[in-house]
C-alpha cells in the first residue's frame, strides 16, 4: 500500500529502508497501478502500455511471450540484465479457479471465492525469515551484486520480484484455496505500532455500491468481524511490509558494501496494494486507495534528495523512465511518460518531445472478484470510477481532499464534474467498447474450457474454489451459467 511510504501512514510500522530511500531520494505521493491485480499490472509495467492495449484481462492472460520489454531493450543496448523472483507478466501461474471466476463474473450468481481473511502467527522473536522463497531470491540478487555486478565494465539492470506482502495461501479453505492468511512472526509484529492502526469505517451492506457488494461477498468479507480481528489483519499486513522492507535493505546494503550504491539508481514499487479490511474487503481488485495506490521511491545519481512529488504517475511510466536512464530512444507509442524530469526536480516545461505529462492517470480492471469492468481516472483531487458500458452501473466520484477514506460517493452531487471527467476518460479509452470485448472474450474462453472437459464438466466446476457454496445447490448454479451462455 503506497500510503505507508509517507506521512501519516508511515507512523504505523517501522520501515527503515523505505525511510532511507526517502532521505536520499524521491517519493511519489500519488503513484497508481494501471490494473490492481498481479499479472495485468506487471504486463503494463513491463510494456509501458495500458491494460486495454495489452489485453491482459485477468491473472492468467498477460503479455505475448515475444513482447519486447524495457529490460530486453536495455540488454540490446549493452546492459547486463538479470531477473529474480516473481515475474508474472506473460501469464500468472494461477489456478483454474482464478480463470473460471474471471470468465463467469457476468453470471447472475453470488459465490464465495476466497477463504475468510485471517491471521496466523508463526515462530518466535528470533524468527526473521518467514517468507523463505522471497529471502532465497533476495540472497540470489545479493550474491549476483557481490560476485557479478561488481566486476562489470558495462552497466547492469537487476530486477527482484517479491511475493510479500501478499497474503499467504489458506489450505483450511479446501484444496482450491485462495490466499487469505496474513502470516508473520513476533519479530516483525513488534515493528508495528498497534495504537496507530486505524480501524476503517464500513458502509452498511445495503448502502454499498453493487460492485463493491459483489467484491465483498466473493472475498468472504460480508460476515461479522470484531474490531480486534480487523486490527489484527491490518497489523499482520504491516508486519509483512516490514519483512519486505528488510529485503530491500539487503539489496541497498549489498550495493553499499560493493561501492555501487553511489552510481546505481534504485527503484522500489509494487503491482498493487492491499485493502486489509478497508471497505469491508481484503486483497486488491478495487480502485479504492488501499488497492490501487502503490509505493514508488527512486534514489541514485542525479535524483533529487528528500523530494516528495505530488503529481499523479503510474506504472506505465517505468518503461520510458528506464530507457531514459539508459539513454535509449523512447518509442512514441507508449502509454507512459518518463519520470526523469520529475525525479531531477525540473519544471514540466522541460518535458519530453512527446509534450507535457498528462494531469491524469488511468487504471482499469477486468478480472475475478468484480462483476464488471472498472475504469478509474485520477486527476487533481478527484477520483472518477466508471463501470461496464457507462450507464448500466452507476459511477462513483470521490473528492480525495475532503474525503481521503473514500466513504462518500459524490457523483450525483457534481454532475458537471462527472460529465467532464467521463469525457476525458472516453478520450483515452472507448470503455463501453472495451467492456463489451472483455465480455465476449470471457464467454469464448469459458465455452472452450467447458468443451475441453466433456463429461467431467459438472464435477470440475462444482469443486473449484467456490465449492463450499456451489455444492449446496449445484443445479441452480449450472442453470445460471447456461442462462448466461
Amino acid at each position: 500500500d503506497g500510503r505507508l511510504t509517507f506521512y501519516p501512514g508511515n507512523q504505523t510500522v517501522d520501515l527503515p529502508f523505505i525511510n532511507f530511500m526517502r532521505r536520499y531520494g524521491t517519493v511519489f505521493l500519488n503513484a497508481y497501478t494501471n490494473s490492481p491485480i498481479c499479472c495485468p499490472s506487471r504486463a503494463a509495467m513491463w510494456s509501458g502500455l495500458f491494460t486495454h492495449l495489452t489485453e491482459s484481462w485477468n491473472n492468467f492472460k498477460g503479455l505475448d511471450p515475444d513482447y519486447v520489454t524495457w529490460m530486453d531493450l536495455m540488454e540490446k543496448y549493452g546492459y547486463h540484465t538479470q531477473k529474480y523472483g516473481k515475474l508474472d507478466y506473460t501469464s500468472g501461474h494461477h489456478s483454474v479457479s482464478n480463470r473460471v471466476e474471471a470468465w463467469t463474473r457476468d453470471v447472475d450468481f453470488l459465490l464465495r471465492q476466497e477463504g475468510r481473511p485471517m491471521v496466523n502467527l508463526t515462530g518466535d522473536r528470533k524468527h526473521v525469515r518467514v517468507m523463505e522463497a522471497d529471502w532465497r531470491n533476495t540472497d540470489k540478487a545479493v550474491n549476483w551484486i557481490k560476485e557479478e555486478a561488481v566486476n562489470f565494465t558495462q552497466p547492469f539492470a537487476l530486477y527482484l520480484g517479491l511475493n510479500l506482502p501478499h497474503p499467504y495461501p489458506s489450505p483450511y479453505a479446501g484444496e482450491n484455496f485462495g490466499s487469505s492468511t496474513f502470516l508473520t512472526s513476533p519479530y516483525w509484529l513488534e515493528k508495528v505500532t498497534y495504537e496507530a492502526i486505524k480501524i476503517p469505517k464500513w458502509s452498511s451492506l445495503s448502502e454499498m455500491h453493487p460492485v463493491d457488494y459483489y467484491s465483498s461477498y466473493t472475498k468472504n468479507c460480508t460476515g461479522e468481524f470484531t474490531k480486534q480481528e480487523v486490527r489484527n489483519i491490518r497489523a499482520f499486513y504491516y508486519a509483512m511490509c516490514a519483512e519486505t522492507d528488510a529485503m530491500l535493505g539487503e539489496i541497498i546494503s549489498a550495493l553499499r558494501d560493493t561501492g555501487l550504491l553511489k552510481k546505481t539508481i534504485v527503484i522500489f514499487t509494487a503491482d498493487h496494494g492491499e485493502l486489509a479490511m478497508e471497505h469491508r474487503q481484503f486483497y486488491k481488485m478495487s480502485m479504492y486507495e488501499g488497492s490501487s495506490h502503490v509505493p514508488l521511491l527512486v534514489m541514485g545519481p542525479g535524483i533529487k534528495k528528500q523530494q516528495q512529488v505530488p503529481n499523479v504517475v503510474s506504472l506505465v511510466d517505468i518503461y520510458p523512465t528506464m530507457l531514459d536512464i539508459a539513454r535509449i530512444p523512447v518509442p512514441q507509442n507508449l502509454s507512459g511518460y518518463s519520470l526523469i524530469p520529475l525525479l531531477c526536480g525540473k519544471a514540466e516545461n522541460e518535458a519530453s518531445p512527446r509534450g507535457p505529462r498528462p494531469s491524469w492517470v488511468l487504471s482499469e480492471f477486468h478480472g475475478c472478484n468484480v462483476n464488471s469492468s472498472i475504469y478509474m481516472l485520477r486527476t487533481g483531487k478527484w477520483k472518477y470510477i466508471a463501470y461496464s458500458d457507462g450507464h448500466s452501473v452507476l459511477p462513483q466520484l470521490f473528492d480525495l481532499t475532503a474525503d481521503p477514506d473514500e466513504l462518500t460517493n459524490v457523483a450525483i452531487k457534481f454532475p458537471v464534474t462527472v460529465r467532464s471527467l467521463d469525457k476525458i476518460l472516453r478520450s483515452i479509452v472507448n470503455y463501453p467498447k472495451v467492456s463489451s470485448s472483455v465480455k465476449e472474450y470471457n464467454k469464448r474462453q469459458f465455452i472452450s474450457w467447458k468443451q475441453s472437459l466433456g463429461q467431467n464438466y459438472s464435477n470440475v466446476i462444482a469443486n473449484l474454489r467456490w465449492h463450499q457454496d456451489w455444492l449446496k445447490e449445484p443445479k441452480k448454479y449450472e442453470n445460471a451459467i447456461d442462462k448466461w451462455l
